[in-house]
């Protein structure tokens, strides 16, 4: 069976990918992440129906959410690797077999692979086409995807030293559950609003865990030029992996750049201490492929967002670590303690030439829900007196895809009494402009990374609570939010638990939504499809 893939914004024609991925990713990655998925199902069907106990599963919860974080867009496109952690998995899961009675395992918990040829026989047996039914495989997916999004939040939580077992326990609980035939297209879409839930737990705790080892975010200038030192580039989103860098290129002469979701990272008071912490360099992961030549030192991906180096050359310069990898990249792991060894990056980094420039001046961000909630009694006074009539989130992710110039369009056509509440890539559309302010407050607000929207929610909630209102849809605040991959898919999930309604997507819909799952989507929470710029305007803004 042809791979089949439709997990992503860009999936081809809106409905799926059958012969390469438009991400890049081959075939074969695609059987492999979907054998991977599998594994992880009948993983979580022995936890479910043996009643483990998953305070006491270890390394096994981390291990899941690698797995998950594996999968997701632009991660990993190493079969090697993804083969690898297939054994590691099967191994973990006949272990946990031994202590589980249960007589009526699925397939997912049972199968063997022997040789090369059944990693291929199973792996394109496996994938989501497997359900029949369509609304069942949009209900089913969509929690998968959901999953993988609250598993990267999870992971990074963990990284920092916090962790919260009942999200590891409903990630076993769903993952089993979209084995279950019994299960009704009712009961998936309750289990689809469960998982929003443990979404908002998930970005709750990494909220906790950087901030906690951070600080919170403070409005911060970000340097978008280049120094003359030799340089390596962090993209990605784990901030632990930039710590790391950071102490270890410490009085080397080696500077560190930040690149697409990393940019936050300055936001931090804890990063400001590195005097070699030198600027962002370059814009949203996507212009990764013009932006990596002419940066000229080596390139850390610490979590997705990759694209296939079109030269030898850069991709001789990338190195990747957790839950990435690319075919012919060095792969940096961590020790048992979480330590991990960039020496060969910064010796590498040191007989390279220092960054060309590509853009000059600054950009002001660091505006999540504990620096705005400080300016609270200067939003509300600038909503009373008219001076803010909206608030527009505008959080999600960046693409290729023309369409999304709608974006840019939106944010220079908005009228100069509203303000943008952006997170993740996204805010590279429209972060650069010349927006202005109203009364000192900025017209664009960045609140961070894509799980930094888990800010935007807050303030949202805290502002309802300001106003007095008994429903935060009450409030001058609208949602306009671009997607592209799974952890946006969380996001949205989580932001219908909060109740959040009205919600306009794009640049399109999800392509693993049938017409019927869309079509509840519609009816019960008011999600929308973007239009024209000037009709969204008038919808949005002007009503």
């Amino acid at each position: 069976m042809s791979m089949f893939c439709f997990q992503c914004q860009e999936t081809a024609g809106g409905k799926g990918c059958t012969v390469r991925g438009v991400c890049g990713k081959t075939e074969d990655v695609a059987h492999l992440q979907d054998l991977l998925i599998y594994t992880l199902k009948g993983i979580s069907e022995l936890v479910v129906k043996g009643k483990l106990d998953v305070t006491k599963l270890g390394n096994t919860n981390y291990e899941v959410l690698n797995s998950l974080f594996m999968t997701i867009t632009n991660a990993n496109f190493d079969p090697i690797s993804i083969k690898k952690q297939i054994m590691r998995m099967i191994a973990i899961r006949n272990e946990l077999k031994k202590s589980v009675f249960a007589t009526d395992l699925h397939d997912a918990a049972t199968f063997s692979i022997f040789s090369a040829d059944s990693f291929t026989e199973k792996s394109t047996t496996v994938g989501v086409l497997k359900t029949v039914d369509e609304d069942v495989r949009s209900l089913r997916e969509m929690i998968t995807y959901g999953l993988k999004g609250m598993a990267a939040y999870t992971e990074h939580a963990r990284n920092i030293g916090k962790e919260n077992f009942e999200i590891y326990t409903f990630i076993y609980k769903a993952l089993a559950a979209t084995l279950d035939d019994s299960l009704s297209a009712d009961d998936l879409v309750a289990l689809t609003l469960e998982t929003g839930e443990h979404g908002v737990m998930a970005m709750a705790l990494l909220d906790e865990a950087n901030t906690s080892r951070y600080g919170n975010p403070e409005i911060t200038k970000v340097d978008l030029g280049v120094r003359k030192n030799p340089a390596i580039l962090i993209s990605g989103h784990d901030l632990t992996d930039l710590e790391q860098l950071l102490e270890q290129t410490k009085g080397t002469g080696v500077d560190v750049y930040t690149h697409s979701e990393m940019l936050p990272a300055h936001y931090y008071p804890f990063f400001k201490k590195y005097e070699n912490f030198a600027g962002n360099y370059g814009n949203a992961w996507w212009k990764q492929v013009d932006e990596f030549t002419p940066f000229h030192g080596p390139i850390l991906f610490t979590t997705n967002c990759i694209v296939p180096p079109r030269s030898e050359e850069v991709r001789d310069r990338i190195f990747t670590t957790g839950s990435t990898g690319y075919p012919g990249c060095k792969h940096i792991d961590a020790d048992e303690t979480g330590k991990k060894d960039f020496s060969e990056v910064i010796a590498r980094a040191k007989t390279l030439p220092a960054p060309e420039e590509i853009e000059t001046g600054s950009i002001v961000g660091g505006f999540a829900h504990n620096q705005v909630l400080a300016l609270a009694d200067k939003i509300v006074d600038a909503v009373k007196s008219g001076a803010i009539r909206k608030f527009v989130v505008m959080a999600g992710c960046d693409g290729r895809m023309r369409s999304r110039e709608y974006y840019t369009e939106f944010a220079e056509k908005l009228p100069k009494d509203t303000v943008i509440l952006t997170a993740g890539c996204a805010k590279y559309r429209y972060n650069k402009l010349n927006l202005g302010d109203i009364g000192g407050i900025p017209r664009v607000l960045d609140a961070g990374q894509c799980n930094d929207s888990y800010s935007l929610a807050v303030i949202a909630l805290k502002l309802k609570e300001v106003f007095g209102l008994d429903d935060a849809n009450k409030l001058p605040i609208v949602f306009n939010i671009a997607w592209y991959e799974q952890k946006a898919v969380i996001v949205l999930l989580s932001l219908l638990y909060l109740g959040f309604k009205n919600i306009h997507l794009g640049p399109t819909l999800p392509g693993f939504l049938s017409p019927n799952v869309a079509s509840v989507l519609v009816e019960k929470f008011g999600l929308a499809r973007i239009g024209t710029v000037d009709d969204d305007m008038k919808l949005l803004i002007e009503a």
